[in-house]
């Protein structure tokens, strides 16, 4: 990782939709095969009935895909999120943490893929937990990606 892309993730805990939702970003691989998250429960991001208000959850998980495909796969590649869905699975009342993992094999699969056909839209999945190892939600983020002609 260089220097802007390091200088990148940490503003990004500055970012005021995850510093105003309690989401900080915890860890960062060199190679950016693996991200790490968590979000710590405050007043502020907690919702009527006093868990984990859904729309910060959804947040902690928003961006990181699609950045990690972006720095993995290279200028020569559109990479865009394009949908995303949720499923709650349990309260979360305590902090919560998302670990975002690629392989070296995924990345070269897709761009494999993409050699005989126009676009690929990969899903992927995250799980957050709370403290306890518990699946709180689980997000799946569908990529899109195509090369550049």
């Amino acid at each position: 990782m260089n220097f802007r892309q390091k200088i990148l993730f940490k503003i990004m805990n500055f970012w005021p939709p995850f510093w105003g939702a309690g989401i900080r970003i915890d860890h960062v691989s060199n190679d950016f095969l693996e991200v790490d998250v968590s979000l710590k429960l405050r007043f502020w991001n907690r919702n009527y009935v006093g868990t984990a208000y859904g729309g910060s959850l959804y947040s902690m998980t928003d961006p990181f895909y699609m950045l990690m495909l972006i720095q993995l796969l290279g200028r020569g590649y559109i990479v865009w999120d394009k949908a995303a869905s949720i499923r709650f699975k349990r309260p979360g009342t305590t902090k919560v943490f998302a670990q975002f993992r690629l392989t070296r094999e995924q990345v070269e699969g897709y761009k494999e893929e993409l050699k005989g056909k126009h676009k690929i839209e990969p899903v992927l999945t995250v799980y957050i937990k709370d403290d306890e190892g518990n699946v709180i939600a689980e997000v799946d983020k569908t990529i899109y990606i195509k090369k550049k002609l």
